[in-house]
C-alpha cells in the first residue's frame, strides 16, 4: 500500500548558483558520493531528496545527507535511507521506496513513492 508520495522540481540554474556561492549548501544537501557528476545530476539528486521529504511528511530534524540517491547497474535511481530518514520511514512502516528523476527545460524533477 502507498504510504506517501512526493514530487519536487529544482531549477538547475538556481541550484548551480547556490553551489557556486559556497560549498556550504552543497555539503549540507549532498553527501560526497552524490557530489560527483554534473550540476544537472546533482540537481536531480536534490529534487529526489526534496520529493522524499514530502513523501515522509517533512519530518522535523531532517538531515539531507541521511539519504543517498543511488544508481543501479541498469541505470535506475534508488534511495538509501539512514539516520533521521530511516527512522521516519520505520515509524511510518515504509519498507520500499521508488524514485524517478528527469531533466528537461532547465529543471530537474523527481517523484518518490513510499510503500509499506
Amino acid at each position: 500500500m502507498i504510504v506517501g508520495i512526493g514530487i519536487d522540481t529544482c531549477d538547475i540554474a538556481r541550484f548551480a548558483a547556490a553551489t557556486e556561492r559556497s560549498d556550504v549548501f552543497l555539503n549540507r544537501v549532498l553527501n560526497p558520493v552524490e557530489q560527483v557528476g554534473t550540476t544537472l545530476t546533482q540537481a536531480g539528486r536534490f529534487a529526489a531528496k526534496e520529493a522524499l521529504a514530502k513523501a515522509l511528511g517533512a519530518p522535523a530534524g531532517l538531515v539531507w545527507t541521511d539519504v543517498t540517491v543511488t544508481k543501479a547497474d541498469d541505470g535506475r535511481p534508488g534511495l538509501d535511507l539512514h539516520g533521521t530518514l530511516a527512522a521516519r520511514a520505520q515509524e511510518l512502516g515504509i519498507t520500499r521506496t521508488h524514485v524517478s528523476i528527469t531533466h528537461d527545460a532547465g529543471v530537474a524533477t523527481a517523484i518518490v513513492i513510499c510503500e509499506d
